[in-house]
């Protein structure tokens, strides 16, 4: 289903007409109230008045997550406050948080772009929606909420937390439509069987979507939601930063990338290294402008996401350009010894694995001054069934193997007892970097 048949089906030719009145205008509203960005034009010797086709967006400066930390909490808002009816702040593990402002047409944007999300997934009036993203400071919860209510859906704002409980009230509710992080899913995947319940039994647990985003995960994990829960699992993208969830959102008619609203956000590839714009369908750092964010509008904003476009039309009918799903962040990338690894090609290994769980961990240390990784995986209760060492240690063999092949690393991996390793509400910690300097 499509929500906006309009917008999400315009002609290229009219799209991009729209996008660049959309960012002359952009321009000028940062360049005449914010002076962060009035200092970096001028820097550049550009001024509103060079914008003359989107190929001129290249000539702009670059925002990053430290420009909105540097001018905490404020600075970078384009409107006064007095115009701002919400504030949220990302949920970053270092540093000073950023803090981000909604107006009022803001919100409705929000709400209508999470609405668009949810009908790609093929959520309609009729489902009940089981809202398990944190609700607070963070994003995800009030973006999915407002999103459900603007499609006309039930919503149920359980937040995260209370992992048994939630369960009992996506059966006893009747949830239709699950919205969470994939590694929370499986989660509630794992408590549901504790308390003998089934989510591929229609007649126990209706649930037949879930919509997940807020941490990257890979192909094999979706296949592992699918087949643990009966559902369809579906990718939504988005950052606190240029919206929250909602920027990006795979078609349940195809699942073969997300479609990115950009008669909102303006996206472009580049090289991480150089900041280089890439060509179309080349793989780099994903790199978004906001076309129509009032409070706190962003130039360029790069998000350190790895992913590619793709402008092949899909069969859905909507003409937006598609992002593949995110391989990992150029910021969480691990460099072992020389060699550029990103979690999910791990998990890939992992998932894919019969006998293991899809609960893993990443501990990396420097050694006498060598890189040494770990990888601890939770072995699946029917394969620990097994207990025989040799079983175990072969496993341990393949997989250390198949890393090998696969990255060009050497990594030492160790199986630990199920449900041993610690388990998040939210966004999954799946690395921990001890190594200094």
């Amino acid at each position: 289903m499509i929500f906006d048949l309009e917008k999400e089906t315009l002609p290229r030719e009219d799209l991009e007409a729209l996008q660049l009145r959309r960012l002359v205008d952009l321009c000028r509203r940062v360049y005449a109230n914010v002076p962060f960005y009035t200092k970096k034009f001028d820097e550049l010797g550009v001024t509103p008045d060079h914008i003359k086709s989107l190929n001129d967006l290249s000539s702009l400066p670059f925002t990053e997550k430290r420009h909105l930390r540097d001018h905490y909490p404020y600075g970078l808002f384009a409107v006064p406050r007095d115009n701002v009816v919400r504030l949220h702040a990302s949920s970053g593990t270092t540093g000073r948080v950023t803090v981000v402002g909604y107006t009022r047409r803001d919100i409705d944007n929000w709400a209508d772009l999470m609405a668009r999300s949810l009908a790609a997934a093929g959520a309609g009036r009729r489902d009940m929606v089981h809202i398990a993203y944190g609700y607070g400071l963070f994003t995800g919860g009030l973006g999915a909420h407002y999103g459900a209510e603007r499609l006309g859906a039930t919503v149920v704002p359980s937040s995260s937390g209370a992992t048994r409980r939630q369960v009992q009230f996506m059966r006893d509710l009747g949830a239709t439509v699950l919205c969470c992080t994939p590694s929370y899913a499986l989660h509630l995947h794992e408590a549901a069987r504790e308390e003998g319940l089934d989510f591929r039994d229609k007649n126990m647990m209706r649930l037949t979507t879930g919509v997940f985003g807020a941490e990257p995960w890979s192909e094999e994990m979706r296949h592992t939601i699918e087949k643990n829960m009966g559902i369809n699992a579906m990718n939504v993208y988005g950052l606190s930063e240029i919206m929250g969830p909602g920027v990006a959102m795979e078609c349940v008619e195809a699942k073969e990338g997300l479609h990115i609203f950009e008669d909102h956000f303006l996206p472009e590839i580049i090289d991480p290294d150089t900041g280089k714009v890439l060509p179309m369908g080349e793989e780099g750092e994903l790199v978004l402008t906001t076309l129509t964010k009032e409070a706190v509008p962003l130039v360029r904003y790069r998000t350190r996401d790895i992913t590619r476009l793709i402008n092949v039309p899909c069969r859905c009918g909507r003409t937006h350009v598609r992002m593949d799903r995110v391989m990992g962040r150029s910021d969480d990338m691990l460099i072992i010894r020389g060699v550029n690894v990103y979690p999910s090609q791990i998990e890939a290994i992992l998932v894919e694995t019969e006998g293991l769980t899809p609960h893993y961990q990443i501990m990396v240390d420097r050694v006498d001054n060598l890189d040494q990784m770990e990888v601890q995986v939770e072995l699946s209760e029917d394969f620990l069934a097994g207990g025989e060492v040799k079983r175990l240690q072969n496993m341990t063999k393949h997989l250390t193997r198949r890393i090998k092949e696969f990255l060009g690393v050497t990594a030492q991996v160790r199986l630990v007892d199920p449900r041993s390793l610690s388990r998040s509400e939210g966004k999954a910690q799946r690395v921990i970097d001890n190594r200094k300097g």
